[in-house]
Order: structure tokens, then sequence, then C-alpha cells
């Protein structure tokens, strides 16, 4: 565990197994992710040989039942994972979240045949997957979606989908991708989800997005022209798709806080080394009182996040009724607090943290998006506060 991190910290006492999952974790990033991490945020580069090799460590599938090659693991142990993976790279660490989020929708939701023939090539990495939600129109009011599929083909044994998504991790790059599509009326009763596969005829990417961070990571439209995919790879039944895309979010706004953790963790200690290293006026920066000051603040902001964010966790492992408010709470506050800390860092700095080679301009940028995604921070003070009110 981090030196920072107090192992006898109460119910956060890790067992055996959560130790050595974490030490696996970091030990694979630090060896295959952070010497290569800068060069691939450089070259916008998708490391799909290097993803797929966290298969075989059952990271394909973190918390998908084992008889499909899960690690049947829990939310804690995915946070954990996540954390340190994104140490080296959160743009790493967060397409993982994001394969793992549409893994365990098919095996959450999908009948004992789509299990069997699905899952078992996405927990070994063989197959990647993204998930498929907003829209150019719709963001964050997701039942708003336009993507349309209709039935067609003898029996209905078809579906014909037009439509298009947006701002989709690993587009082009990943083998399958988990969609939610109109079927039905509007609003939240008429969605449905799709496992499309990418040879799916009349599917096509937009072109690769130019952003701020998360280079590592291809960022594009997906797009259905009369794309044809087979009934059978329907989730559940029709109108069921909502429901299944909410499932997925308390889970992935934990993964998602752990990715800044990590990021914020790395920019921490970048600075601890730095402000040791670097001299003014005769003498070590972190010598001064007022940089002394700054780094006791983001180290005890970013373990409040850390005890904070294990124990939204430990409350969705344990199904509490108000794990989604807490997952919301924690998404909120670990990305507002990952995203300062290492603003912070890049400041401690000086001009050298406006310096690619430093690594720490790229963590502020790979960390300012997960204030965005998995619902902006904006609507989880929404869901926050109408779990306080009672709506």
């Amino acid at each position: 565990m981090d030196a920072a991190v107090d192992p006898t910290a109460g119910q956060f006492d890790l067992n055996e197994d959560q130790r050595a999952i974490q030490e696996m974790a970091e030990a694979f990033a630090q060896d295959r992710v952070a010497p290569n991490a800068l060069e691939w945020d450089k070259q916008r580069h998708f490391p799909a040989d290097v993803i797929r090799e966290t298969g075989p460590l059952g990271l394909g599938g973190i918390y998908v039942r084992d008889d499909v090659g899960g690690s049947a693991l829990g939310r804690l142990d995915a946070v954990l994972v996540f954390e340190a993976l994104s140490k080296a790279c959160p743009g790493f660490a967060s397409f993982i979240s994001i394969h793992n989020m549409a893994t365990w929708m098919i095996d959450r939701f999908g009948n004992e045949e789509q299990r069997q023939r699905l899952i078992p090539k996405l927990t070994s990495m063989e197959w990647l997957a993204s998930y498929c939600l907003t829209e150019p129109g719709s963001g964050s009011d997701a039942a708003a979606l336009k993507t349309r599929a209709v039935r067609s083909g003898g029996n209905g044994s078809d579906y014909v989908v037009n439509g298009a998504k947006q701002f989709i991790s690993g587009a082009g790059d990943s083998d399958v991708y988990v969609t939610m599509v109109r079927t039905g009326q509007d609003g939240p009763k008429g969605i449905s989800t799709l496992v499309v596969p990418k040879d799916a005829p009349g599917l096509s990417f937009g072109a690769v997005e130019s952003k701020m961070g998360w280079h590592m990571q291809s960022t594009r439209q997906v797009i259905f022209e009369d794309c044809k995919v087979p009934a059978e790879n329907l989730l559940s039944d029709e109108g069921a798709g909502f429901g299944i895309a909410m499932s997925g979010l308390d889970g992935g706004r934990l993964n998602i806080a752990a990715c800044s953790l990590g990021g914020a963790q790395s920019a921490l200690d970048k600075a601890v080394s730095y402000t040791a290293e670097r001299k003014a006026f005769g003498q070590a920066i972190n010598q001064f009182q007022a940089l002394q000051f700054k780094l006791a603040d983001m180290e005890t902001e970013l373990q409040a996040a850390r005890i904070f964010l294990y124990t939204a966790a430990s409350k969705l492992d344990r199904k509490a009724p108000d794990a989604g408010k807490w997952s919301a709470m924690a998404k909120r506050f670990v990305t507002d607090t990952g995203f300062n800390v290492a603003n912070d860092a890049l400041q401690l700095h000086g001009g050298y943290g406006y310096l690619h080679d430093y690594g720490i301009e790229k963590l502020v940028r790979d960390l300012r998006v997960h204030q965005i995604l998995e619902g902006t921070n904006e609507i989880m003070r929404v869901i926050i506060a109408r779990a306080l009110i009672g709506r």
C-alpha cells in the first residue's frame, strides 16, 4: 500500500488478498505503463497490446462472475486496482474501467447464452469493450437519447439502428460496443441495450477528436447508418435499457474517482520529491513554510478523499440503501480534490511543471475530464440534493 496510507485505518485494514491485488496492479503499472505513458500521450497512441496484457492478470472482468473468466471481486477491490493503475497513467486506467463497466453489464443483465458467448473473450481482453450512451444532443439528459433501433428481418431476427453516439472512448479500437438505443416511446421507458460488434454492417466511426487530455485513448463518434445487429444481442428486455445504464453508473463513478485519486497521488509524490531537490535562496524550497503548508493541505485533502472513496465503495459492496448517494458524493469530492491537488503540484513545480517531460501537466490535463464524465459534478450535486430532500 502507498506509504502515505495508514494500513491499520479501521474498516480499511486491507486483507492479504486485497494487498496482493493492489501490489500486482501497481507492479504492472510501474513496469508496463509508467515508462511509456508520456510517449503514448505525446504520440496519441492507443496501447492495445499493453491493455490486453491486463487480461491474464484478471483485470478484464474485475467484478464479473468467475464462471466466464471474471475475477468476482468487489467494488473496493476494483477501486484499489484503478487507483494503482492511474498512478502510472489515468487515461490507461480509465479505459480499463470503461471496459469493465461494459463487460459487467453483459454479465449482470445478459442471458446465459450471451454470457457464455461474449464474456470470456472480454475477460481475457481478447476483445475490448466500449460503452455508448452519450449523444451529440443528449449528455446529462441521457433519457433524451435519439439513436433508434427497429426490428427487421424474418421474425424480427435483427435490429436496424440509426443515430450517433458522441465522446466514446475506444471508438474504432474496441471490438464490442454496449449501446443504449431507443426501441419505444420517448423517455426512459423506451430505451433498450444492444451489444454491437465492431464488424456490424453499417457501423462506422468519426474522426479522432483532438482533446485536452486522455491522449492515449481514441475518442470518436460511433455512427449507425442502417446498422444491422442480431436481435440475440439485446440485453434483458426492450425498455430495460435505461435501468441498465443507470445501474452501471455507481460503480463507474467510483472507478473514475479512483483514477483521480491515483493520478493526484502521483502528482503529490512528484511535488514532494521536486520541492526537496529544488534550491532557492540557499536552501531546498520545501524548507519554506508557505510551501510546507501547501504540501500539508494537499496530503490532508487527498487522504480525506481516499477515506471517502473507500467508504463509498464499501457501501456499494454491502448494497447499502444510500450507496447511490455516497457514490455520487465520492465522485464529486474525489474528482474535484484530485484535480486541485494535481494543479497545486504543477504550481509547486513552477515553470518546470508546465513542461511535458515532468509529467505534471499531463496529470492536470488527464484529471480535468473526470469532473465531467460519468455524470458531471453538477449532476452529482443534483443526485445528492434529491437524496437529501426525499425526491
